[in-house]
């Protein structure tokens, strides 16, 4: 495994993407800090990463508010060292009729996947824009660009959120910190949506086929991609399907 050469910290890292991007940066030399509103629920991860010898530690936030945030950036700078990555890959995927989307469910997916998204991506510039380097991640999906039957509440948080990657994206290349969006047009590989597809569907999971889901593996490796690309070659906005998905 190769030095540590820098902190990253995943806010909203939970056991699919979160995790796979905590081990791709941990074997590429990195600490790693993982976030979640339990840390307790990240256990697993830090304990396998430790055992091959990684520097992996969890904190607990909720990334909705203010002051949280910036505590976990504080501690993280004291704790671990200077961020040079950080991920922000909360959102919950609410699909609700129309008629069924509340006012209270309307907020809570905006608040958690694009005002959260706000205030992380907030943090790490006012941290990276004093070192004058730093690369900050956001994860998107389709509903970033499209509307689909059910997702009102949930695309406009997702929209909310590759404008405010956008800006930020505009506002910081210049003061070389690279800004990425990854769009993630797929459901992913993962223990939630097996569970979903067999309680919607009634699809097992011998059942699926190979390479039709998101690898959470292929999905880690795109971050790490574009965190490593050069200055002359940045990449802002990046989509990731499987061959078979329509699009």
């Amino acid at each position: 495994m190769a030095q540590n050469s820098g902190v990253v910290l995943l806010v909203g890292a939970g056991d699919a993407i979160g995790a796979a991007v905590a081990q791709r940066f941990a074997r590429g030399g990195y600490k790693v800090c993982i976030a979640r509103r339990d840390a307790a629920k990240s256990q697993q991860v830090v304990d396998n990463l430790k055992a091959e010898g990684c520097d992996v530690r969890a904190f607990s936030v909720d990334a909705r508010q203010e002051s949280d945030v910036q505590a976990l950036f504080a501690q993280v700078e004291k704790d671990a060292g200077p961020i040079e990555v950080c991920l922000y890959n909360a959102g919950s995927n609410v699909n609700k009729p129309l008629l069924d989307t509340t006012e209270k469910l309307f907020f809570k997916a905006w608040e958690l996947a694009c005002y959260g998204g706000f205030l992380v991506g907030r943090e790490a510039a006012r941290y990276m824009m004093e070192r004058g380097r730093g690369t900050i991640l956001f994860t998107g999906a389709t509903a970033s660009v499209r509307g689909g039957v059910g997702f009102a509440a949930f695309a406009s948080a997702k929209f909310g959120l590759r404008a405010v990657a956008q800006a930020m994206a505009r506002e910081l290349g210049p003061k070389n910190i690279h800004v990425v969006h990854l769009l993630i047009d797929s459901a992913v590989d993962s223990e939630a949506i097996h569970q979903r597809l067999k309680a919607q569907k009634g699809i097992d999971v011998a059942d699926i086929a190979p390479d039709s889901l998101a690898k959470t593996s292929s999905i880690a490796e795109a971050y790490w991609f574009a965190h490593q690309q050069t200055r002359d070659g940045w990449t802002h906005e990046l989509d990731l399907r499987p061959s078979v998905e329509k699009w």
